[in-house]
């Protein structure tokens, strides 16, 4: 997303004129308030991805007694931006894109989404089914790679930090690299033969899969990292204790069955998270330079 595109966004959140959670925390159960709800790049297109997650933020917003409006981003870094601003109320966020408005904005996770009932996920990389690799990725070198957009944790800051970290490589230039796609792009450019390798994340590529979108035989995962939390619900920097203690048990109390009709397939519910859950991910954003320890 450029930075004209999140400058209208947030003007137009803005423009939506309502009040933080933080703010009217007494009231909430008292007054209909219309809450700004924002959701990431989950799915191929933005509308894709509110049409998929309206009914889980239609069931928290009844929970809450208000009225919501959603948004959806294109890339994370976009959804960052949007939280940062202060624009949002309360958002589903990659773990990255949580840390990066978390170091910016101080705001906070209440809760990490379960997948197949595990709280965590791993970064991938696919690449052409007829690669011959033995040793990832020193037997990759000089090949084409698409990284994700900067705001991914999957798709860039973990195999960023993996490349400095483990395999003591320059991306840049160990391989034909190029960066800012999102992961469906990758999955798509990798089936079309348009790059050898690319990033991605093990839900991402099932659901692919399973969606018809991309052919089961069309890659194969090359690498996979260790787990990784999956991604965040998130409320602003002053959101008062009794207004996130009330939507951590609205969300820890969807059971597996109401998750089929409220989620997209595999999300089976959420648990309790904080800022704690996600240190490994802070820990990689401050390795690769990305952001700075906080003092």
């Amino acid at each position: 997303m450029s930075s004209t595109r999140r400058t209208l966004l947030a003007a137009g959140l803005a423009a939506a004129g309502t009040v933080a959670l933080g703010a009217a925390a007494p009231a909430l159960a008292q007054t209909r308030r219309k809450l700004r709800f924002g959701v990431g790049p989950l799915l191929p297109t933005a509308e894709d991805t509110k049409k998929a997650y309206m009914p889980f933020f239609a069931h928290l917003a009844k929970e809450l007694n208000a009225d919501f409006e959603l948004f959806a981003t294109t890339d994370w870094a976009g959804m960052a931006v949007a939280m940062g601003a202060g624009q949002l109320d309360l958002a589903w966020m990659g773990p990255w894109g949580y840390i990066i408005a978390n170091n910016g904005t101080g705001c906070t996770a209440l809760a990490t989404v379960k997948y197949d009932e595990k709280p965590f996920y791993h970064a991938i990389v696919i690449g052409k089914p007829d690669l011959k690799v033995a040793k990832f990725p020193d037997d990759t070198k000089g090949l084409k790679m698409s990284f994700a957009d900067v705001g991914s944790t999957s798709g860039w800051l973990i195999p960023t930090w993996y490349a400095k970290e483990v395999w003591k490589i320059d991306p840049k230039s160990f391989w034909k690299y190029t960066e800012g796609a999102t992961h469906a792009a990758n999955e798509m450019a990798v089936q079309a033969g348009q790059a050898d390798m690319a990033t991605d994340f093990d839900r991402n590529r099932n659901a692919m899969i399973e969606s018809g979108r991309v052919k089961p035989g069309s890659n194969k995962i090359l690498w996979t990292s260790d787990p990784l939390p999956n991604d965040a619900i998130v409320v602003p920097k002053g959101t008062a204790p009794a207004v996130v203690a009330q939507i951590q048990k609205v969300l820890t109390a969807i059971t597996v069955e109401q998750a089929k009709t409220l989620l997209p397939a595999h999300y089976t519910g959420f648990v309790k998270a904080d800022h704690a859950a996600y240190a490994s991910i802070e820990k990689a954003g401050i390795a690769v330079g990305k952001i700075k320890p906080k003092a």
